[in-house]
């Protein structure tokens, strides 16, 4: 037989050797069930989804808030689904009302009493109640406060940063303000 039969040969019988001991029982057995499983699992990871409840809309009274942010939704003025207000101090200034000037001082937190932001002993933010310069949860949650008045509002993903989030607020995350009524104008 000339050499590059004998190669072809060795070639092919390796072949059906490698089929037999390593393809075929595979294809045979209950882990070629899984492996569509497996490429969804690792297509899911490799494309960003850590497999969280975060791919819905949060909704305050579905979440668990750590203790020390002092959450009690059940205590809480209901304004929607994806709002509800607390008024830790009743101030005795002006009113928010819409198309007002306001300037607030505040904390936010998430769920798990990461603090995200604040500007506490700082300068207060100043913006245009109700046109959309803020989030729209506090666009709706700062309407009727009163000057020197402190408000805690927890406001739901649809109200807040949504599907996208936004730098170190994760997608879908209900929030969490503390905030004082400084001016309204």
């Amino acid at each position: 037989m000339p050499v590059s039969a004998q190669s072809g040969m060795k070639f092919r019988t390796i072949t059906r050797m490698f089929t037999a001991a390593l393809v075929r029982p595979f294809f045979t057995s209950k882990r070629f069930l899984l492996w569509p499983l497996l490429i969804v699992a690792t297509t899911g990871a490799a494309c960003g989804d850590s497999g969280s409840a975060s791919t819905a809309p949060s909704v305050p009274a579905g979440e668990t808030f750590a203790s020390s942010l002092g959450v009690n939704i059940a205590a809480m003025t209901k304004r929607s689904d994806n709002l509800y207000i607390q008024d830790l101090a009743v101030g005795s200034g002006a009113e928010a009302v819409v198309g007002r000037q306001v300037r607030v001082t505040y904390t936010g937190w998430l769920t798990n009493a990461n603090k995200f932001d604040s500007n506490v002993g700082g300068t207060p933010i100043s913006f245009q109640l109700g046109r959309g310069e803020v989030i729209a949860g506090w666009d709706q949650g700062l309407v009727g406060m009163k000057v020197g008045g402190k408000r805690r509002i927890v406001i739901g993903s649809d109200l807040a940063y949504g599907r996208d989030g936004r730098g170190s607020i994760p997608p879908n995350a209900t929030l969490v303000f503390d905030v004082e009524l400084v001016s309204v104008q």
